[in-house]
């Protein structure tokens, strides 16, 4: 038995002292508890108790990079070598991190990615998948999609898509306008998203299908998400920090730990992004974490891998939405634990009785600066040298520290 005391608990509706006691691994009484007698105490010292991150698409599995950002399950995209199509495969991702760290298997909607053949993805249900994905890319052929969402729904498994309109963004590398143009980057038009969006979600409604938009970030593809969920598509979607704090001035030195997919946006649609935080149209934050060493990154910028190390910069630059007044904590903690964990339909993600013990012990006030070379990871952050507050104090995984106090 477990006993934590003396701590400000994230609550789905709001944030309260209390306590919080953990058996078998499992979460068995929040508020005022009694301790019982030979329980292992922990006071917490006034620190905030919240659920683990359910960080949902990633695309490298780093696990000392999970453990410093205070996350405890994570969606594994499909995009890894040999891709996730296979039953063996998927089975393989799903226990490489336990006990300390869950891998969620996104399985890929087509064999190999290549946006032609099914893959199996009930017997990779079976193996342990616990969504559908297109992986980096978008599916172009519309016939094909519509099979991926109805066979998906049938299994009631979200499908997790990436939005952009291949045809518009082939050999592009950053958004059309002053910065892309002044700089001579090959750049597309910044509706390749809505037009993709517009697609996905009409062939969700038609199938009765779960769709999750991986990242969405431009006014005009938010704006169709509204309208959708007004008329109950069942559609959720999701952003990473770096469009919301970063528009595409970033890459005006032609940085290339700036480069990223969907690539940095302009200003207008970055406020646009804040705005949809704001007003709930955002259901996910996440890190997008997927990391590149110098040999992918330290190149002319079109030639530069498209990606960042974001795990442990996830929960900080969240905690920012907070203090700019965005959104209260426990709406952050739902972005960034409860709806992920609803999208992979596993049980996690919030402070509940009967739920795994899955929690994270964080300061909120911690003043560090983001050091990219101090990375578990490759450290190809676009954020290197901000300064920023939040830290994990201490994880447990099912009532398991991962963390040492």
């Amino acid at each position: 038995m477990l006993a934590l005391t003396n701590a400000r608990l994230v609550l789905p509706d709001g944030v309260t002292t209390g306590g919080l006691l953990v058996r078998d691994g499992m979460i068995a009484a929040v508020g005022v508890v009694e301790v019982p007698e030979g329980a292992e105490v922990v006071d917490c010292g006034g620190a905030l108790l919240a659920p683990g991150i359910v960080d949902l698409g990633v695309f490298k599995v780093d696990r000392e990079a999970c453990r410093r950002g205070g996350i405890v399950r994570v969606g594994l995209m499909p995009d890894q070598s040999p891709v996730l199509d296979d039953p063996g495969i998927v089975q393989r991702a799903a226990l490489v991190g336990k006990p300390d760290l869950w891998i969620h298997p996104i399985v890929a909607a087509t064999r190999e990615l290549k946006g032609r053949d099914l893959a199996e993805m009930a017997i990779c249900a079976e193996a342990g998948a616990k969504a559908v994905g297109t992986g980096r890319g978008w599916i172009a052929d519309s016939a094909v999609m519509a099979r991926v969402l109805a066979y998906a729904a049938g299994l009631d498994m979200a499908v997790v898509t990436h939005a952009e309109d291949g045809a518009l963004t082939q050999h592009a590398v950053a958004t059309e306008g002053e910065t892309a143009t002044r700089l001579g980057l090959a750049a597309a038009p910044a509706v390749a998203e809505a037009l993709a969006v517009a697609r996905d979600l009409m062939l969700a409604e038609e199938a009765g299908a779960r769709l999750h938009i991986r990242q969405v970030t431009t006014a005009a593809a938010l704006d169709l998400v509204r309208a959708a969920k007004r008329r109950g598509v069942a559609v959720t979607c999701g952003i990473t920090p770096a469009h919301l704090h970063l528009s595409a001035m970033a890459v005006s030195d032609f940085r290339t730990f700036a480069h990223l997919s969907p690539p940095l946006r302009e200003e207008a649609d970055r406020q646009a992004c804040l705005a949809a935080v704001a007003d709930g149209t955002i259901d996910v934050l996440s890190s997008g974490h997927d990391p590149h060493g110098p040999e992918a990154k330290r190149l002319p910028f079109a030639d530069s891998a498209a990606g960042m190390a974001g795990a442990e910069t996830l929960l900080p630059l969240a905690l920012m939405l907070v203090r700019d007044g965005l959104v209260s904590m426990e709406r952050l903690f739902a972005m960034l634990a409860t709806n992920p964990a609803s999208v992979l339909g596993v049980d996690s993600g919030t402070l509940a009785v009967g739920q795994p013990a899955d929690l994270l012990l964080l300061d909120p006030r911690t003043a560090w600066r983001i050091d990219g070379e101090a990375f578990a990871s490759a450290g190809n952050t676009p954020f290197h040298g901000l300064p920023v507050e939040g830290r994990a104090v201490t994880l447990w995984k099912g009532g398991r520290e991962v963390i040492a106090r």
